[in-house]
């Protein structure tokens, strides 16, 4: 049963809420990875794994936009394992329990992910989205962020097509809401 279902956007807080049923701990994003990956063949995009284990999905541009800069939305796979001192938690084999408390999502007992699984399903959810007027997209997943930014620091030049990167791990609490309303409105220049 969904916990996060009735928030807005629905399509950020499900992507999310699915998130957290993946572990996805720093050196094992080996679901994440799969998440994402199946969410691009479902999607009929294409993707691309590299040698480190990022991934990076492309979007082609809506008609008409297609001589637009290409937008890339960067995340990371990884989230801080950290429990209450009470709770045994495996965030190898376990899923974090969403709940909302008053106007916060919260975990029960254990981190949230929500750094950062909320900027991921962002990013998914405007790959996904047929309501939007776009130029090319991408998304990058990176591993690895929290404990040795492996997967920014293993990107080969030429991996990633885009002009323009926006940064989706940020402490901005508008993040999601932001996104979307921009993703909305984007009319850059011809490159």
């Amino acid at each position: 049963m969904s916990v996060l279902g009735k928030l807005k956007p629905e399509a950020i807080w499900h992507h999310f809420e699915e998130i957290c049923n993946i572990p996805h701990p720093s050196k094992h994003e080996e679901a994440m990875r799969e998440y994402v990956v199946n969410f691009a063949k479902k999607n009929n995009l294409e993707y691309e794994v590299d040698e480190v284990g990022n991934v990076v999905i492309r979007k082609p541009a809506t008609k008409g936009m297609e001589n637009r800069m290409t937008v890339i939305f960067q995340g990371h796979l990884d989230m801080v394992p950290q429990a209450n001192s009470d709770v045994n938690h495996d965030f190898k084999k376990h899923s974090i329990k969403p709940r909302i408390e008053g106007d916060w999502v919260k975990a029960t007992g254990t981190t949230l992910g929500a750094d950062n699984g909320i900027g991921v399903a962002a990013a998914l959810s405007v790959m996904e989205a047929t309501d939007l007027v776009h130029g090319p997209l991408e998304a990058l997943f990176t591993i690895d962020e929290e404990t040795g930014m492996t997967g920014a620091f293993g990107l080969k030049h030429g991996y990633l097509k885009g002009d323009i990167l926006m940064n989706l791990d940020s402490e901005a609490e508008e993040l999601t809401a932001v996104l979307y309303s921009l993703i909305k409105k984007l009319t850059f220049p011809p490159v």
